[in-house]
């Protein structure tokens, strides 16, 4: 049914675009199963345009679909687990954890028991589907690839405190590391957009996570006009409230309603103990990319490129059967659009690798494509200046006959400033954007560089390029990087955070290189 509440899609909530209706498959964690592999690329076929596009929360993406779908295959999906039990609750955004949950070796805690547990518990409560379609959770485990700087407006974040020396709390923590405990710090949305995540200073024992949730949602919710049809964002009710005010409230529906043992917000004194999981590594985006070993034995996964985060229908039930064939059934979708599959037996890495190569796909961290991002552009989405989605391929083909490829590299293209392909900084930015010439509508790309400021695109280097220019600009800048940079090790960020933008563009300006 299309949404007459949401302009957010689910499966049971589609939404009209460009290109015909657009279908969400929401997935809690992004962890899916050959099986259900093989009934999304029925769906694509059947109803769709014959492939999906993963999203930046690790969805999918049913676009082009120009019947309705029948509700016999919606209770099959159903009892398949794609889809809510409950519809109520399908159009909420999906609750995100790091595709790694369970089998990183560096993680504090596994996290796939929470997204199952709030899963369930959003199912049960069908109040719940009163949420902005757009309230979203984040459990991190603290890992190698950690899910941190996704946006999220209420984000669970796990660290170890010594055993000794530290403030009692008043109940008996159960999660273990060595000789420390494992519990929660709970950070919620900055109350403007844009801002960072506010550390509340509140620590949680993982069994209080999910009743605190629950009544993090209630408090909410009370504060919204459950017949409005534009549901006011988390961070706008925290803003109203106040940050104290909205803690308090939660803290008295906690203690009203008896949800757990411990009903006292605790704020302890742990900062001298705090042991940091992420202190000694950074956070790779493109860790998630080629083979790297699990933490059980004699296991491997395999983060596999999709272009712009688009998988057909051939190739997505080429990947399950290769999941079923050489591991546990088991594919993992990511929030940097390309998924991994995971349980694979050394013995067969090879084999493996040779078969994703069939498929059109890759798998290597360096190849231009690995971080090529583009949201649909104008011929899905009407707010879209220019048409992204074949610029990026294009320009891609075209980089990849003129640079060999020793390094990662995040390219973003978006058609407008909301940004929805990506939510943080890419290594350079596209934005597309309409002007005016003369009597006529003209789409030129403004080019951004990251820096460690808060805009959202980074610093602006270069205005109104055609996408005709595009290829030979972004071919001197990357050409530049790479004799330019201190060594291989330094990334394309590192290297122009050296410069200021005047002499960034003396160099890039250089015709012969």
């Amino acid at each position: 049914m299309l949404s007459a509440f949401t302009a957010c899609p689910g499966l049971f909530y589609t939404t009209p675009a460009q290109d015909g209706i657009l279908s969400r498959l929401r997935i809690p964690g992004g962890i899916l199963s050959s099986q259900q592999f093989h009934a999304i690329a029925n769906i694509a076929d059947n109803y769709g345009g014959g492939y999906v596009d993963v999203t930046n929360r690790a969805n999918l993406q049913i676009r082009e679909i120009k019947q309705k779908i029948n509700i016999e295959v919606l209770k099959s999906l159903q009892n398949l687990g794609l889809a809510a039990t409950n519809p109520a609750v399908d159009h909420i955004r999906n609750i995100m954890i790091s595709p790694t949950a369970g089998i990183d070796k560096q993680e504090l805690i596994d996290t796939r028991p929470f997204v199952k547990a709030w899963d369930e518990y959003m199912i049960t409560n069908p109040h719940l589907g009163q949420l902005s379609a757009k309230f979203s959770v984040c459990f991190d485990g603290s890992g190698q690839l950690s899910v941190i700087h996704c946006p999220n407006d209420i984000t669970f974040i796990p660290i170890l405190v010594d055993e000794g020396g530290r403030e009692e709390p008043k109940f008996l923590p159960t999660g273990k590391w060595g000789h420390n405990l494992v519990y929660f710090i709970l950070y919620l949305c900055g109350s403007e957009p844009g801002k960072p995540a506010k550390n509340t200073g509140i620590v949680l024992h993982p069994g209080e996570c999910i009743p605190v949730l629950a009544a993090l949602a209630e408090v909410y919710l009370q504060h919204t006009d459950p017949h409005s049809r534009r549901k006011p964002r988390l961070r706008e009710v925290i803003h109203n409230l106040g940050w104290e005010n909205y803690l308090q409230q939660v803290q008295e529906y906690l203690t009203l309603h008896k949800r757990h043992k411990c009903t006292e917000l605790q704020h302890l004194n742990i900062n001298h103990h705090r042991i940091n999981a992420n202190a000694h590594h950074k956070n790779k985006k493109i860790y998630h990319l080629d083979i790297h070993q699990q933490k059980q034995l004699g296991l491997f996964y395999i983060g596999v490129v999709l272009p712009l985060g688009r998988l057909q229908s051939g190739q997505i039930r080429g990947l399950a059967d290769l999941a079923a064939k050489y591991g546990h059934g088991n594919l993992r979708l990511t929030p940097w659009q390309n998924l991994l599959i995971t349980d694979i037996p050394q013995q067969h890495i090879a084999e493996v690798q040779t078969e994703i190569t069939h498929l059109g796909l890759g798998y290597s961290a360096i190849n231009i494509k690995s971080g090529l991002v583009s949201c649909s552009g104008k011929q899905g989405c009407a707010a879209a200046a220019t048409d992204t989605k074949s610029h990026a391929l294009k320009l891609g083909e075209y980089l990849e006959t003129q640079i060999t490829f020793d390094f990662p590299i995040n390219i973003h293209f978006t058609g407008c400033i909301k940004s929805c392909a990506q939510h943080h900084q890419g290594d350079i930015t596209l934005l597309g954007v309409n002007i005016e010439a003369g009597n006529a509508t003209v789409e030129r790309y403004q080019v951004y560089l990251a820096d460690d400021t808060l805009q959202l695109f980074g610093r602006q280097i270069y205005e109104n390029v055609t996408f005709a220019e595009l290829p030979q600009i972004m071919e001197r800048m990357l050409k530049m990087y790479q004799i330019k940079r201190v060594s291989s090790q330094e990334s394309f960020r590192e290297f122009a955070n050296r410069y200021d933008i005047s002499e960034l563009k003396q160099l890039f300006n250089v015709q012969s290189i």
